[in-house]
């Protein structure tokens, strides 16, 4: 059995912007993209964080075996160029960064 890499990722989202953001994600977007880019397990968390802000926390599984050449044929796919132009203006990068932020895996217990 093939083991998957494992991602977690942080970003900000605009708080006037969130409730769009939800709804959206509550339809159908990328998800045959994620499925054909070898993606699984994708979750998208949100609160908010001591300093008064609205944060995402993103978690996946990538189980394919060549990560750099799927996410690079999913980022020239018009669909998910297109999902991208309408979230990416909702949410805030973490200072240094231009888009969502990974997180170093420090635990997983199976």
């Amino acid at each position: 059995m093939t083991k998957p890499r494992r991602f977690g990722m942080v970003i900000g989202l605009k708080e006037d912007r969130a409730k769009d953001y939800v709804a959206l994600h509550a339809g159908p977007g990328v998800r045959d993209l994620l499925t054909a880019a070898h993606i699984r397990n994708f979750n998208i968390f949100v609160t908010r964080m001591p300093d008064g802000k609205l944060y995402e926390f993103a978690y996946y599984e990538y189980w394919g075996s060549d990560y750099e050449a799927d996410m690079a044929a999913m980022m020239r796919d018009p669909g998910h160029v297109a999902w991208l132009d309408v979230c990416d203006p909702m949410q805030v990068p973490l200072p240094g960064h231009t888009s969502w932020a990974e997180m170093e895996q420090i635990y997983f217990n199976w």
